[in-house]
This record gives C-alpha cells, structure tokens and sequence, in this order.
C-alpha cells in the first residue's frame, strides 16, 4: 500500500507513558485506515497495555529497546550513550526510509539533539525550529520557535519565518499567511538587538506577507497566522499561555459549582461552553513539528494524553502528504 503513512511513536516518553501513548496509537489506527504505527520502549510492557485494546494488528508493530532516556538526563550524552533507547531507534528508522515520521513525548533535549545529529537538517536550513500551533479567537496560529533555539540570529528569525509560513499555507490552508515577530511595542524602532536587526529583512522578504511587530496580548486575538520569535521568548509565551488557560478552566468551573443557581446555570450554558473550550483545548492542534529537518519529528507535551498522542500522529500524516520538507527546501535559498 503506497499510501500508507509509517509513523515511530517513542512508546516510553512523557509523563504518562506507556498508558495514554499507547492507547493514542490504537486510536490512530482505529480512525484512520492509511496510518501504520511502530512503537519502540520495552517490548513486555507495552505489549501489555496492547492487550487491552481491539485493533487491527497488522497496523502496529512493537520494536523492543533496552533502553530509555529520562527527561533529566543531559541530552547530548544520553544521544550517545543509549544507542538501543526509544528515542534513539525511532529516530534512526526516520533517517534509514524506514519511517516517514517520529513522534515523541520524552526528554525535549534529548529529541532536539537527537533529531539534529541523526536526521540531519535540510540543506540550507541553519536551524530547525519547533513550532506548535497555538489557539486563538480566529483559529489557530503557528508560534515558532518554542524551544529548539534559544540564541538564535537575524537569519535564523527570516528562515523560522519562511517555514512558518509554508506549513500555514500548505499544512493549514491558510492563504498568504500574515506573519509578525514578538516586539514589546508596535513602533518599528522598539525591541531588543535581535528584533531591531530582522525587522528590515522580514520587511525585505517578497515571499512574505509581513505585517511587523506584535505585542504578546494581540496573539490571542490572531491577528497574524505564523508568530517569529527565539525560543527563550517563545517559550515564555507557550508555557504562560497554557498556565492562564488553566486557571481560567479550574476558575470557571469553581464558579458554576458554588450554589444551586450557578449550578442550573451551568447546565443551560455547558453545550456552549464545551465547544469554546474545545477550541483552546492544545490536546485538540497535536504537537510541535521540529521544521527544517530532512524527515518529521514532532515532539508532544510531556503531560500528552492520548488524544493529543492521536492527532500528532495524524499531524505527521497532514505533513507527509503535503510534502512540506519539499516546499520548505523550494522557499530557503542555498
């Protein structure tokens, strides 16, 4: 079957490993009939939560591993030394054509590291960049870099900003995606060295469609599809994103509970409230695809439940079928 998507998934990274990435693999393969998952870690205990579910067992292969790298150890060394650890050999099958993507909710470090030294950047692309689609009042928009780059350079912004805007267009099917880069002001002469330095070349681009400096508080209203910036800065604003989203969440539902009113009232208003919820919930956008790479890697949340294990898997399918990696090597000029 040439249409047949072959994807790694890291069945001993994350939190909630092997429970909740397991049974995002049964999902997948039970909602989509193209997807073929590999599961690497040990292969006792994820035979284990396998038995617990019908599926068709043609569709998911264990591939066993001795070794497993934890979130603290340093990454570099962990690359090195656990040669037979999950996220070693998943990222190995992508750089042999055995897979067309990894997947994984384990060490952050260990996967960038990984993923650079052994699937290998495109030519041209200084540095990949992790690049998670964020919720906003008008859909979705791409924030990148989050975490790959965090002394990153003017030219290394302008290509974050090239690959932003092709995964948008081609992955989400936005048109002409607006891009913008963090600024602390909407004044073209505000913000720091490295924003003062890419804001002429991102003005420069002719293949962009830019639209300058945005102010953290405007991303949540989406006033721009792909959001640049280095990943110390991006970070701040995913992990601050996700904090208030939460607290709002536990906050609003404190509210409904404290008597008999709010209670009636948070019957006739929850059908309403589930579906906006839904639309901020992470879980539903998938993971963060390391872009730039010759082959696919996506990196889940730690804390990734299964459904968010899912739809980074069908993510990696989206990407595969779009030959973005092709089109990203067409917009970067060698």
């Amino acid at each position: 079957m040439s249409d047949v998507v072959r994807i790694v998934v890291d069945g001993m990274g994350g939190d909630n490993a092997p429970s909740e990435i397991v049974k995002g693999a049964v999902a997948a393969v039970k909602d989509h009939d193209e997807i073929q998952i590999l599961l690497t870690g040990y292969q006792d205990v994820l035979k284990k939560e396998l038995e617990q579910y019908t599926y068709p067992k043609d569709r998911i292969q264990v591939i066993h591993t001795s070794q497993v790298i934890e979130t603290a150890e340093p990454p570099v060394a962990a690359i090195r030394t656990k040669k037979d650890s999950s996220i070693v050999a998943g990222l190995m099958m992508v750089r042999r054509g055995e897979a067309d993507a990894f997947v994984s909710a384990g060490s952050t470090g260990a996967v960038l590291v990984g993923a650079q030294a052994i699937v290998g950047r495109i030519k041209g692309i200084e540095r990949p960049a992790l690049a998670p689609l964020i919720p906003t009042k008008e859909g979705v928009t791409l924030l990148i870099d989050c975490g790959a780059n965090v002394d990153a350079r003017s030219s290394h912004l302008v290509q974050f900003a090239k690959m932003g805007s092709v995964y948008m267009e081609n992955v989400i099917g936005v048109k002409r995606p607006k891009v913008g880069i963090v600024n602390i002001g909407a004044e073209e002469e505000k913000g720091n060295a490295l924003v003062k330095e890419t804001f002429p070349l991102l003005k420069e681009c002719k293949d962009l469609n830019f639209i300058g400096s945005v102010e953290a508080r405007d991303i949540p209203e989406g006033v721009c599809d792909v959001v640049v910036c280095e990943a110390f800065v991006g970070n701040v604003i995913l992990k601050l994103y996700e904090g208030v989203a939460a607290a709002l969440i536990s906050k609003i539902k404190g509210s409904m509970l404290e008597s008999f009113r709010s209670k009636i009232g948070a019957l006739l208003v929850k059908p309403a409230l589930k579906r906006t919820l839904k639309k901020f919930d992470v879980s539903e956008h998938g993971g963060a695809p390391l872009l730039g790479l010759k082959g696919l890697v996506v990196k889940t949340h730690g804390s990734s439940t299964a459904k968010e294990v899912e739809n980074s898997i069908y993510q990696c399918v989206q990407f595969k079928k779009q030959n973005i990696n092709e089109k990203i090597m067409e917009h970067i000029q060698v």
